[in-house]
């Protein structure tokens, strides 16, 4: 079944900057842009859909089009379907307050003239989040990408339509049932594969993870964090990208510490993560939203195709 129906975005609102973030590798395999469309097969409880999300308005008249394709012959929840369409592309935040901070701060203020309508893209959900921080720690993101597209392929639901395969992210339980063993095969460490496994146990079972979105950050990361292998940078991505938090800052993260210290701020070697959690104070409450903006402008001084090419 086919069912088509509209999103508009709380202006300024920039699809092309926002959806550039799934465009970093090729691997990619979950969320995809192709011609100016956004792509991703969707789970919502035992249903499917492949979302196919056009952009059909401007930045200040922002207005996404998306038509939903079933496997089921039956009726679909669409209202399931556009919550995480909503979710995944920040089209409810309201950024002028950011804006009213950015262009009072000499750092952010150009940035935000030159990315207007720029937004923080999420995760569905937050164990997708942690899965992709994890696979992230202590390697290449080419590398990491490249396991997590293994890992969606094996694991993940899927559907075949006009000739082409596509996938949805793996499900808690899926993982909950490897062994290392398995989990190794995936060119996985032995303390990477546990905390995999681990993710797959506690998200399936235990009901009151469901509920962390309700919840300050820090007693968020504090739960996080009590989930053996996952760290406080782990944590702090997975608010950022998972729940898309507008003032979480991974201070440790490499992009931060390294690039942005080096590359916006001028400094000739890295920095420490407390000097960088020191420094992006002054951009609260919008410290994600903040450092979305500096790796675009990161990558746009690289020369990269795309802005946020950068970081995890």
């Amino acid at each position: 079944m086919t069912h088509s129906f509209e999103i508009i975005p709380r202006a300024p609102y920039s699809f092309d900057f926002t959806v550039a973030r799934f465009m970093r590798f090729a691997s990619e395999s979950v969320d995809l842009v192709e011609d100016g469309q956004y792509r991703r097969l969707l789970a919502d409880g035992r249903q499917l859909a492949l979302a196919m999300v056009t952009n059909a308005g401007t930045v200040a008249k922002p207005r996404l089009a998306v038509v939903l394709h079933s496997p089921s012959r039956a009726p679909i929840q669409l209202a399931g379907f556009e919550a995480q369409l909503r979710h995944i592309l920040c089209t409810d935040l309201d950024l002028r307050p950011f804006y009213r901070m950015a262009r009072k701060d000499g750092l952010l203020a150009p940035m935000v003239s030159r990315f207007r309508g720029l937004r923080i893209t999420g995760s569905p959900t937050l164990f997708e989040a942690l899965v992709t921080a994890v696979l992230s720690q202590q390697v290449n993101l080419t590398f990491a990408y490249s396991i997590k597209k293994a890992l969606v392929e094996s694991f993940g639901r899927r559907w075949r339509r006009q000739g082409r395969t596509y996938h949805a992210f793996p499900e808690p339980r899926r993982f909950a049932g490897q062994t290392l063993e398995s989990m190794r095969g995936f060119r996985l460490s032995n303390a990477k594969a546990g905390t995999l496994i681990r993710l797959g146990e506690t998200f399936a079972t235990n009901v009151t993870l469901h509920g962390l979105a309700a919840l300050p950050d820090e007693q968020i990361v504090e739960r996080l964090t009590a989930i053996k292998g996952i760290g406080r940078w782990s944590a702090e991505i997975a608010l950022m990208r998972g729940l898309a938090r507008p003032d979480t800052f991974p201070a440790g993260d490499l992009g931060v510490v390294k690039y942005v210290a080096q590359g916006l701020l001028g400094r000739t070697g890295k920095a420490t993560e407390d000097e960088m959690r020191a420094f992006a104070e002054r951009w609260r409450p919008y410290r994600s939203l903040a450092l979305a903006y500096c790796y675009a402008e990161l990558a746009t001084r690289r020369g990269a195709s795309t802005p946020g090419t950068i970081e995890n």
